[in-house]
């Protein structure tokens, strides 16, 4: 889901991998690998970036007729 918004994916320490976005406020931190299940709370903030991204991605773009 992070890298279908363009968030990008940095190396961490062992199985962790952090994830940034230029529309997100600081980075994510996710445990364990690729599908694995994520811990509850890792879920949720991963949602919080996600709609926050969003976000913000609407903010960007013009209304119609206002070019």
């Amino acid at each position: 889901m992070l890298r279908q918004l363009d968030f990008t994916e940095l190396p961490g320490k062992g199985s962790h991998t952090n994830w940034i976005h230029p529309l997100y406020n600081g980075k994510l931190t996710v445990s364990g690998k690729d599908a694995s299940d994520a811990k509850p709370y890792q879920e949720k903030e991963v949602q919080q970036a996600i709609k926050e991204v969003e976000e913000k991605q609407q903010q960007e773009k013009p209304e119609d007729g206002q070019i």
